[in-house]
């Protein structure tokens, strides 16, 4: 079951909006369907990033998959223990497996993000 108090992209990543900052991750679905990840190229600390553009980078037994900014700004965090142990993402998604933090430049981007009903919708969509 997908938080109700995150947000979502349709490209399966998750935001925790606290003000100005927004925690960003994958999603439990994507984590699933990409299998067991054994590497996170997580943004560097001071790196800008744009809405839609990729940050990063996270690879599976399966596939490589780009990761997406939800919003605009400036990466403030980065969870560097995903560096030593990737599997944190599939263990616990929505916690010890968030991607970044993101200080937000631009807070009305988060107007298209998915609430969790709708995006447990597209989920559905996506796995046919």
């Amino acid at each position: 079951m997908n938080p109700k108090e995150l947000k979502y992209t349709k490209s399966h990543e998750w935001a925790k909006i606290q003000g100005n900052i927004v925690v960003v991750g994958i999603s439990e679905f994507a984590s699933k369907q990409l299998g067991d990840i054994v590497f996170v190229d997580v943004p560097k600390p001071g790196v800008q990033v744009s809405k839609g553009k990729t940050l990063g980078v996270i690879e599976s037994v399966k596939t490589v998959s780009d990761l997406y900014a939800p919003f605009s700004g400036k990466v403030v965090k980065a969870n560097t223990t995903l560096e030593s142990d990737p599997a944190k993402v599939n263990e616990d998604p929505f916690g010890a497996g968030w991607i970044c933090e993101i200080e937000i430049s631009n807070p009305s981007e988060g107007n298209d993000l998915l609430d969790a009903t709708t995006y447990e919708k597209h989920c559905a969509e996506c796995a046919h």
